[in-house]
């Protein structure tokens, strides 16, 4: 039977093996708050769907959780509202693009069935480093940001193929794709030197027999004996691009912007030329600048800028 005791506490009779309720009461809080903060520091990452095609195409899986009856506008309200609560919650939150055409090649690759919640969740999870961290922006500002992401991906992955798949020099048997890679990263850190002090936006830009190759790149140069400071991903793409044109011999083109606080902004030009970067004169620089790409048309130069030459930047002397 049950009694008091002397604390207050009710208690049960020993020979039943029944929990105490003063005991077991607190336990319960206290497991429910700590599964609170655990799940703070468990993220999640969600799977974005870019555009209405790609709505369209999930939509005909049944158990996707979004019917005829709701468009993509409605989809986009919903992912939103799941991102605010998450971090309400205080859990980080990752979001990556989701290919309704990866997926399912994904879900044959795996054996796995594609109309089911299970084989989205595998699949997202395995987005989860190609995604961008969530901090409350509107979802139609993430959007593009993730296109931007997934462009820049696949320009890296395919000058890093290309890169891979030039070989070894024939007569030292030197790997070319290493020893231009090299090359591109000694002609940054010179580019961006020569540059001075300032904001510096870069351009570098590859054809490619299937495609152009472009890369973007910001550095900030404090001052004379500060050293520059260069976005670590930023970097390695814009060296990748940069060493695949070096190596293919091909054409291409590199563009300099540099902003300083009192003074135009200064622009310089090179242009790759049998694996070489090799400066542009100011009025190369102008021509370029001052073209339209499409029609070959002029365009009026733009008021507070200078337009300056290239200055040595590649290796002098280079092997390959």
């Amino acid at each position: 039977m049950p009694h008091t005791n002397a604390n207050g506490d009710n208690t049960t009779d020993a020979t039943t093996g029944t929990a105490r309720t003063a005991d077991t009461t607190p336990a319960r809080a206290d497991h429910r708050t700590l599964r609170r903060r655990l799940r703070r520091e468990v993220p999640s990452t969600l799977g974005l769907l870019a555009d209405p095609g790609d709505f369209a195409a999930m939509r005909r899986y049944r158990s996707f959780p979004f019917d005829a009856h709701c468009g993509y506008a409605d989809y986009l309200r919903h992912v939103e509202a799941l991102l605010r609560s998450l971090a309400a919650q205080g859990v980080h939150a990752t979001v990556a693009l989701f290919d309704p055409e990866e997926y399912a090649d994904y879900c044959a690759d795996h054996g796995l069935d594609a109309d089911t919640a299970e084989a989205r969740a595998g699949f997202t999870a395995e987005l989860a480093g190609a995604g961008l961290p969530y901090r409350g922006q509107p979802i139609a500002d993430l959007v593009p940001l993730l296109l931007d992401e997934a462009v820049r991906q696949a320009t890296w992955e395919y000058a890093t193929t290309l890169l891979a798949g030039v070989g070894s020099c024939a007569d030292c048997g030197e790997d070319i794709g290493q020893a231009s890679f090299e090359r591109a990263a000694g002609a940054l850190k010179r580019l961006v030197e020569g540059a001075g002090p300032g904001h510096h936006h870069l351009v570098c830009s590859v054809p490619t027999e299937t495609e152009q190759l472009v890369a973007v790149l910001h550095a900030e140069a404090p001052g004379a004996d500060s050293r520059p400071r260069i976005e670590g991903r930023e970097g390695m793409d814009f060296v990748t691009v940069l060493a695949a044109g070096i190596a293919l011999g091909g054409a291409g083109g590199l563009v300099l912007r540099s902003t300083s606080e009192g003074c135009p902004d200064r622009v310089h030009g090179w242009r790759l030329d049998r694996g070489r970067l090799v400066a542009l004169s100011a009025a190369a620089v102008f021509n370029a600048y001052c073209t339209d790409a499409d029609t070959g048309e002029p365009v009026a130069p733009e008021p507070g800028v200078e337009y300056c030459p290239g200055y040595e930047v590649d290796d002098p002397d280079p092997h390959h």
